[in-house]
């Protein structure tokens, strides 16, 4: 029994939060429960279609992001394209983006995201969500994220490299979207990725990792300098004929270098 002055004792607290679900987890748990609605969906799960690329190049499209989740292990990242509140405007950037509609019985906030998923070897796609909270928001543009999932090119294209690993793009290519105009140019390997740091996130889940790039317009709207990256990597994907024609150009490079390494070290 406690003494008249002295305080019962607590019991100590035995609730343990169980642990967070990870990425990998939340998959399977969502693959093992998932019951395909569409034609694309069944073949999938059976293993009729085993690849990816068989459905992006028959133009099929997706709409079911367990699709792409089968089919690929891709990870995914958020875009900073809002501002948390600070004084005099100087505000920290965020990845949720607030806005406010004005109702009789008050304001209504709303929070928007932009996300971007891919698996590093030269598959990419972006979306946006929308929600009245956070999370909700972060799922949607995760989601349509995957559903937008496009294949890209990549090759050594610089004119002082000649490796033969797929580490930057295979050509000269710009992109538009609103006022803002990107420009991005094959780098040499070593070189890192020449452009801004919301760029990054995009073109390292694509699986590129040299590139120099010139950007034009009001660049702050991150908005749109993201998908004017996103228009110049979807015009990496050019025919076939005219695929062969750059390969065989870049093998002649590479076979002229080597004769001239040879040539020098004779002399």
């Amino acid at each position: 029994m406690p003494k008249p002055n002295e305080s019962p004792r607590k019991r100590p607290n035995t609730f343990r939060r169980p642990p967070r679900e990870t990425e990998a987890e939340k998959t399977e748990r969502i693959l093992a429960n998932w019951k395909p609605k569409t034609k694309l969906g069944e073949e999938v799960r059976k293993g009729t279609v085993k690849n990816i690329d068989e459905i992006l190049d028959s133009g099929k499209k997706i709409l079911e992001s367990e699709i792409v989740d089968k089919l690929l292990k891709v990870r995914s990242d958020l875009i900073s394209i809002g501002q948390s509140k600070g004084k005099f405007g100087g505000g920290k950037r965020r990845a949720w983006r607030q806005t406010q509609r004005k109702t009789k019985e008050g304001n209504v906030p709303t929070f928007s995201t932009m996300a971007v998923v891919g698996d590093e070897k030269g598959h990419v796609g972006i979306g946006t969500g929308q929600s009245k909270e956070t999370l909700p928001a972060r799922d949607k543009a995760v989601r349509k994220a995957k559903l937008n999932i496009f294949k890209i090119n990549r090759a050594c294209a610089a004119f002082d490299c000649s490796c033969s690993e797929l580490h930057s793009i295979p050509f000269k290519i710009t992109g538009k979207s609103g006022s803002v105009k990107l420009t991005l140019i094959p780098a040499p390997q070593g070189t890192g990725l020449v452009v801004a740091n919301e760029l990054k996130k995009v073109l390292k889940l694509a699986g590129i990792k040299d590139v120099y790039s010139q950007s034009f317009g009001k660049k702050r709207t991150t908005f749109n300098l993201i998908k004017a990256c996103i228009d110049a990597l979807q015009k990496t994907n050019v025919g076939d004929k005219k695929w062969k024609q750059i390969g065989n150009f870049h093998s002649s490079k590479l076979n002229r270098s080597v004769n001239l390494n040879d040539s020098s070290n004779k002399n």
